[in-house]
């Protein structure tokens, strides 16, 4: 790799790392070509990807950064998971990680906050932001079924107490 291919290598990771949400660093030795593409292919359906980088061109391209004090964590073969959604990484790769030994959580990064590798499985513990949502609509919409219901509740018993009376 040469000069100028290096300086590219090290302008798309700081846009990468711009743009991302989350990064998660792992150790990845050991993983065989289909475990890795598994692994993409996880990562991929949750709205995140991986990418095996090299240190020195991350440390320069973290330099002046949010994640600059990670840097101290890209020694040996490392891959980065990353995001925009600040959940979505982070659960794939412990997911991916839980079921294959190979892949070693290191740690990573969310903004300016550095995360070990038990924050990156607490950060994975949490609902995604799609669930979230799902979970806001569900709430904004439980008072006003509540409230049909109750409005409902004294029509629907005139009506049964009229059909006993027309019965009799």
């Amino acid at each position: 790799m040469d000069k100028a291919q290096k300086s590219e290598m090290v302008g798309q990771l700081e846009g990468l790392f711009d743009n991302a949400g989350v990064v998660v660093v792992t150790h990845y030795s050991g993983l065989t070509v289909a475990e890795m593409t598994t692994l993409r292919a996880q990562l991929r359906e949750a709205g995140a990807k991986f990418k095996v980088v090299k240190n020195r061109l991350v440390k320069r391209a973290l330099s002046g950064r949010d994640g600059e004090a990670a840097a101290e964590m890209f020694t040996g073969p490392i891959g980065i998971a990353y995001s925009e959604d600040p959940i979505a990484a982070p659960k794939a790769a412990v997911d991916f990680a839980k079921s294959n030994k190979k892949l070693v959580l290191v740690g990573g990064w969310m903004g300016q906050t550095l995360l070990d590798d038990k924050g990156v499985k607490s950060l994975a513990s949490l609902p995604s932001l799609d669930q979230l949502r799902g979970k806001l609509v569900g709430l904004i919409q439980a008072p006003a079924t509540k409230i049909a219901g109750v409005v409902q509740a004294p029509a629907g018993q005139l009506a049964r107490v009229l059909k006993a009376f027309a019965e009799k």
